[in-house]
Parts: C-alpha cells; structure tokens; sequence
C-alpha cells in the first residue's frame, strides 16, 4: 500500500529564496503526525506546498502515490486534503456558521463531518453561530477555523501552529478535540512550536531545521538531547 500521502525531495521557494531543501516526508493512513521546529525552520512552507498555496513540481507531493504537486489548493481540497492555516485566516464579514460553510464547497463526498458534527466537536460554536467569526476569543477562532477545514471531509488535516497565542486551557481544549477527528478516518499532520504538545499527540515526529528533516522518531524513540540537537542545532543546553 502506498503512503497516504508521501513528499519526495521537496523543495520550495518565495522569488529566488529557497525555503526548505529536500524533503522527505511520508503519512499513513489514520496516523497523526507532527513536524516541530524554531521560527523560520520550513514548517509553515512545507504545510503551504502540501495544500497547493505554493507550487512544485507534480512528483515532489504524492497523495496515495499520485503525483499532486504542481494542482492549485482548490483540487487539493477536493482531492482530500484540508490546511488549517496558521493565524485562522477567518472571513471577518461573515458570521461563525457562514466561515464554517465555506469548507464545505467543493467537499468530497457526504462523509462525516457536517454543521452538526462540528458543532458537536465544539459546543460553544453551535452558541456562538451567528456571531461574527473574528468576534470570538482567540481560542474559539481556532475551533472555527478547524471546523471549516473538517467541513470538507478530509482524509488528511493539515494543522498549522494551532497553539500559537493561546492559553494552555484552551490549547487543552482543542488537542482534546483529535480522538475524534481521528476517529472520522483523518490522518492529521501537525505542525508545532511546543515539543511537549507535539509528542503527546503525534505517531511520528519530524524536527526541521532551517529548511530540512534533522531528526524523526517515534516519541518514545527520541532522546531529548537529540531532540534539542536537531531543533536547536547544539546539544549543550538542556531542552525546557
């Protein structure tokens, strides 16, 4: 069976920068994957070129070994592939339920998830549905900009920085939410800041470092002095 979704040698750039170099990234089916990483190590752009907002070549990005690398992010989406973005990115003119209905143009199939489902994953969105969705708490945007990309039934989530700017309550709140998602059938890749957060949630953990893999393991399997190693890039302070 063919990875669920693999990279091979990736590489992306912004104009003549290059961003990351050579990546190489496999996902299975039903697994839950995070890439950890300092500001500025690759991760955001990697998410980026997996979901088509950045362009590559076809062969670089296979979904269940189809080459996807070079399709525009809407026929990723309809191809099974949803990014929560990092910073939500919410429609501010729009209401809770209209940001969340957005996800579901161009959805795949009648799975899972729909305005119920969702509003049984977070409650309070259900409260809150005629709010303007960037009226919300910091949090309860994060769940709204989660619930749109489910919207579209993906068999892969892609997640970007969720914890950036939040209370540990609410980070709780949402990591608490990933039995369930998982449970749907998704494979979810996370990308995270918080090394603690990432190796509670995650099968597998790749650590990038200015552009490329340095480390990956499964949790249980990684020293933390080599975890530092590769996140930092020297083994002489102790992780915190």
């Amino acid at each position: 069976m063919p990875n669920l979704l693999e990279t091979c040698g990736l590489t992306a750039f912004y104009g003549d920068f290059q961003a990351i170099f050579g990546v190489d990234m496999q996902l299975q089916a039903g697994e839950t994957i995070a890439v950890i990483g300092a500001n500025g190590a690759g991760k955001s752009t990697l998410m980026r070129s997996i979901a088509g907002v950045i362009a590559n070549r076809s062969d670089m990005i296979l979904h269940s070994g189809e080459p996807i690398g070079s399709i525009d992010a809407a026929d990723v989406v309809r191809r099974g592939i949803a990014l929560v973005p990092e910073g939500r990115r919410l429609f501010p003119s729009l209401t809770v339920e209209e940001n969340l209905q957005i996800g579901s143009y161009g959805k795949r199939d009648a799975g899972y998830w729909s305005l119920n489902t969702v509003y049984e994953l977070f409650p309070v969105l259900r409260e809150r549905r005629r709010n303007p969705a960037t009226a919300l708490s910091g949090g309860q945007q994060q769940m709204v900009a989660i619930g749109r990309a489910l919207m579209s039934n993906p068999e892969v989530l892609l997640c970007d920085e969720l914890s950036l700017g939040l209370a540990p309550v609410v980070i709780k709140d949402i990591y608490g939410a990933f039995a369930k998602i998982r449970a749907s059938g998704a494979a979810i890749v996370i990308v995270e800041q918080d090394i603690a957060q990432a190796l509670k949630v995650a099968d597998r953990v790749y650590c990038m470092m200015e552009g490329r893999i340095t480390l990956t393991g499964r949790p249980a399997e990684l020293d933390r002095a080599d975890i530092h190693a590769a996140y930092f890039g020297a083994s002489t302070d102790e992780l915190a």
